[in-house]
């Protein structure tokens, strides 16, 4: 069984290419390998692989750079992942997109479901949800998995970027009052691998209900981004430990908005799939220990 994986040198991508290897052969694309803004290559390269299943983690992730360069966050973000449903229903394969908390506005003052009404306030937010309107338009077997504040031990990211800059400074300032869930990227493709292991197991009883749809996909618990840096200074083996000093989103002004509360409810897929990730801490812990 050919498993198509695309952005295979991603912070998700890297860690899919070895979870989802038990499965099938992956065949795992990087961006010179598959142009996510050709939708020619994108058919041409689906139709040579004919794969089972076509995971896609890939997408264009600068938030801030988005706002000046819309079209080709929706050519990545919208565009591609509706002709790769097109594509996976054209093969009867199965498709799996990644999406963000960032299609909801963050003014609700408790975790978002799946089924609450999205309501972006950026240009990367926008496009993420056009893509997962794209996918649902083709009546593809899908799964999307909306995560939050990715992070793992390679690519860009705020874990990275923290230890990077608490060897710099003696003092840094974090934003505070923006609450989500730090989510390993580690752990995002092992879940995925989970729920596609149940899937396509043989024991999976014909009276189950189909379980393809859009799942909340976050570690537990929540904290701000001052949080989380706090924890990765507590965590990290540094020889002298800088000022975190607590600021509002209004003293680090960015392009693009974010949402207050990136806060994700996971029941669904605890329910669906009784896979639960682990808290935030815990596995911020784990990822640290972690070699590669």
């Amino acid at each position: 069984m050919n498993i198509l994986l695309t952005g295979v040198n991603g912070q998700v991508g890297w860690e899919l290419r070895r979870a989802l290897a038990p499965l099938g052969d992956v065949v795992g694309l990087d961006s010179r390998a598959l142009d996510l803004t050709d939708p020619g290559a994108i058919r041409a390269r689906v139709r040579e692989v004919t794969p089972r299943i076509i995971v896609n983690p890939a997408a264009y992730t600068a938030v801030d750079r988005a706002e000046s360069e819309p079209e080709r966050a929706r050519a990545v973000n919208a565009v591609a992942p509706g002709i790769l449903a097109e594509e996976a229903k054209r093969a009867g394969a199965i498709l799996v997109h990644y999406s963000t908390d960032y299609v909801f506005d963050g003014t609700r003052d408790v975790p978002y479901r799946e089924d609450d009404a999205p309501n972006p306030q950026n240009v990367y937010g926008a496009t993420k949800l056009a893509g997962e309107q794209a996918i649902r338009a083709t009546g593809a077997t899908h799964l999307i998995f909306r995560t939050s504040w990715v992070y793992g031990l390679r690519g860009g990211n705020f874990l990275l970027t923290m230890r990077r800059l608490m060897r710099e400074r003696p003092e840094l300032k974090i934003v505070a009052d923006q609450i989500g869930a730090p989510t390993w990227s580690r752990l995002i493709a092992e879940a995925t691998a989970l729920a596609l292991a149940q899937i396509l197991s043989p024991a999976r009883g014909a009276d189950r209900p189909e379980p393809w749809g859009t799942y909340h996909l976050s570690n537990a618990g929540e904290t701000s981004w001052h949080g989380f840096a706090a924890a990765i200074a507590e965590l990290s083996d540094l020889e002298t430990r800088p000022m975190l000093t607590p600021i509002p989103s209004s003293e680090y002004p960015t392009p693009a908005r974010r949402p207050a509360n990136s806060r994700l409810d996971n029941g669904k897929l605890a329910r669906v799939f009784g896979l639960r990730l682990p808290d935030w801490r815990q596995a911020l812990k784990l990822c640290l220990d972690a070699t590669d």
